[in-house]
């Protein structure tokens, strides 16, 4: 990290007085008040000859990591264009209003048949730190466990997905369900890159329950080297009711989580719909 951190230097070198301007100077110097002998302004050579210290603008500055950057109104925000193009997000405050949020967040809370899925990392197997449940024809595989097929949707579910169809005009054949059952259950940084969403998909998250941070940020350029220090990041408050949809090259340009929390949090539902896609070979197709 520490070509990272480079600090502001003083950067100059001593240069040589003109020789033909040599005994004007000498006569300018003398008349400022002594300013020919404070250090570091000058100094004499073995020759007698005065030496200016020329000063140079530093060209190493401290990197500074950016202050997240917040987005709690309703609207379309570009995040960021790049050759995979543009990371596009659109929130929806209020998508639900609160009288409805509340009973649907009972009737979810009460009635999806949840469970704790088991996933593998490098260094072994682990549970994941929410409860989740899958609906859709096709089974879906993200940290290399698989859930599998759930055509039976529950009818709170298909509704929502209709409205939300209705007013993103993209339509969705699946479904992830969360459940944050307090502070302490989170999800780590990731992207939904599996290849069975394929390039550029589009989610839908909808919330309801206690309020909880949903945070990106910005995939490291190569110069960077994988280090995520100095990349942007945005946090967006995921009120009870609210729609978020993340659209174009958001998975492949960014990562989002939800964090674990120090203060006490009540449950959180998370519906996160997408379309899910066969895997080559499966005779689904």
């Amino acid at each position: 990290m520490e070509d990272k951190r480079k600090r502001a230097r003083v950067q100059g070198a001593w240069a040589g007085p003109d020789m033909g301007s040599m005994a004007s100077r000498s006569a300018l110097a003398s008349q400022v008040c002594g300013a020919h002998n404070l250090p570091g302004n000058s100094r004499q050579t073995r020759w007698g000859r005065e030496m200016q210290f020329v000063f140079k603008e530093p060209t190493e500055v401290m990197r500074r990591v950016p202050e997240p950057r917040i987005i709690d109104k309703a609207g379309v925000y570009d995040l960021s264009i790049t050759a995979a193009g543009i990371s596009r997000l659109s929130l929806f405050p209020s998508f639900i209003d609160l009288k409805e949020a509340d009973w649907m967040f009972e009737q979810l809370h009460r009635e999806v048949p949840w469970s704790q899925k088991t996933n593998f990392r490098p260094d072994g197997f682990y549970q994941e730190p929410r409860l989740t449940a899958w609906y859709g024809e096709l089974p879906y595989t993200y940290s290399r466990a698989t859930m599998q097929p759930n055509p039976h949707w529950h009818p709170l579910l298909t509704m929502l997905k209709d409205r939300i169809e209705e007013i993103t005009a993209y339509t969705f054949n699946s479904l992830l369900c969360n459940l944050y059952r307090n502070e302490k259950d989170s999800i780590d940084w990731h992207s939904d890159s599996e290849p069975s969403l394929r390039k550029s998909p589009v989610i839908a998250s909808l919330s309801f329950g206690d309020t909880r941070t949903f945070q990106m940020r910005q995939k490291p350029g190569p110069e960077e080297h994988g280090d995520y220090t100095y990349v942007e990041q945005v946090h967006i408050p995921l009120d009870h009711g609210t729609l978020l949809l993340m659209e174009g090259a958001t998975q492949e340009d960014w990562q989002h989580r939800v964090p674990k929390e120090y203060h006490a949090r009540e449950a959180r539902i998370n519906l996160t719909f997408r379309t899910v896609f066969p895997e080559p070979g499966d005779m689904r197709q």
